[in-house]
């Protein structure tokens, strides 16, 4: 299982965030540039369609494949009432033949996407991540340097961190409060359910920048 809340943020304010998450973590960035090609199953594998993502790290000095799917996230009132999505998630590490096992299952390519940007790991309440993504699509197939950004100008930051049936309400938290310093630059909430730019970004990226601009390293 993991747990998830999402929000945007204009590019012009990545510098900012990225000032603040390095003060709040702690720790190195990590940056990342993944081609994402999304497979959904077809008519043969049953009446439930499937779907997994292959994402194939191009950072890396030999491109890493890893498969990935997210479950449906959990309801009823308790789930109504938190303001973090809790969901089934599995992940692993593959080979580059990946894509051809899937094909040969019977798997159809729906889209690819390449995500460019930089993400943060560390321990706060939770083994927290935090990534900053620009989003991009392909002309055509496979065309990853050709590839243009889907909202110019918008980022998508995400929150993630593992959780399990014994611990999530612990996780849950942990998300919450976190997600609450980024408050001034971006509203986080569960993936699908964006409210948009937030009306006081502006104000504290400049905030942000300004002290940072006082600061001698």
């Amino acid at each position: 299982m993991e747990c998830a809340v999402e929000g945007i943020i204009e590019t012009q304010h990545v510098e900012a965030l990225e000032i603040l998450l390095q003060g709040l973590c702690g720790v190195p960035k990590e940056r990342f540039r993944i081609h994402e090609l999304c497979l959904k199953s077809g008519p043969n594998l049953g009446s439930v369609s499937s779907e997994v993502r292959l994402l194939c790290d191009l950072e890396q000095p030999v491109p890493t494949w890893t498969v990935r799917h997210v479950g449906g996230a959990m309801r009823g009132a308790g789930a109504e009432q938190i303001s973090v999505a809790v969901r089934t998630m599995i992940e692993s590490k593959t080979s580059k033949n990946v894509l051809r096992f899937f094909f040969a299952l019977g798997y159809k390519l729906d889209h690819e996407l390449l995500k460019v940007g930089f993400s943060f790991h560390f321990q706060k309440g939770a083994h927290l991540k935090v990534s900053v993504t620009s989003v991009n699509k392909m002309p055509k197939l496979h065309a990853v340097d050709e590839a243009m950004p889907v909202t110019p100008g918008i980022q998508l930051v995400e929150v993630t961190a593992p959780a399990a049936a014994d611990n999530y309400n612990e996780v849950v938290a942990a998300v919450s409060s976190f997600s609450e310093y980024l408050a001034p630059l971006l509203h986080l909430s569960k993936p699908g359910v964006s409210v948009g730019v937030v009306p006081t970004a502006a104000a504290a990226a400049a905030s942000l920048m300004s002290d940072r601009g006082g600061k001698t390293f």
